[in-house]
């Protein structure tokens, strides 16, 4: 026979009524779990609009200052030349060299199609001092990696009140425990009198 046909129906907040049975002790597991949870939930949402906040205001910032520029290729690069190659979608690193818009001539590897010769323009982008960067995400790219990584950071944040509250609440139904081990200490030798 299950457990719960001698406990009776379960009865909901019945830490938060009154009665005689109610202890101190069961007032104080209902605010601890309580707060717990309210602090579990506001932590986790708030932590997590703030990380997805930062994260697309920070993208939003490279698609304003990033800018694409014309690079041209330094010498041929390995492999056969694409309109020979049958993959496709390989590339190869090569050297490239690009002018920003104060005049200075930059350097760098990127990616190219293989065979691709001396002198092929590849379009490569950089930040605001001419130094190479990967392509800037889109407004809806911005807003996918912000949502996920707010999620992530607001789960792994409220984990934290909710792992403090469950701490806390095991060590009172520790003590309420301990509590009744004395008070059956105490009296469950008289119980063995009566009979």
């Amino acid at each position: 026979m299950p457990l719960k046909a001698f406990r009776g129906p379960k009865v909901w907040l019945w830490r938060w009524r009154r009665n005689p049975l109610r202890r101190r002790a069961d007032v104080v597991e209902a605010w601890v779990v309580l707060g717990a949870w309210l602090l579990t939930v506001l932590v986790g949402v708030a932590t997590g609009l703030v990380a997805a906040r930062s994260v697309e205001d920070g993208l939003a910032r490279e698609r304003a200052t990033w800018r694409p520029a014309v690079a041209h290729v330094v010498q041929r690069a390995p492999g056969r030349s694409s309109a020979s190659h049958a993959s496709g979608g390989e590339r190869v690193w090569t050297k490239v060299r690009w002018t920003v818009t104060d005049g200075s001539a930059h350097t760098g590897r990127v990616r190219v199609e293989p065979g691709s010769r001396a002198g092929t323009p590849v379009t490569v982008w950089t930040d605001p001092q001419g130094h190479l960067v990967s392509r800037p995400t889109s407004a809806t790219e911005a807003a996918f990696r912000g949502d996920l990584i707010g999620i992530l950071v607001g789960v792994s944040a409220a984990a934290v009140p909710l792992v403090g509250g469950l701490a806390l609440r095991g060590r009172l139904e520790r003590r309420r425990m301990a509590a009744w081990d004395t008070e059956w200490a105490r009296l469950g030798p008289q119980w063995g009198r009566m009979v």
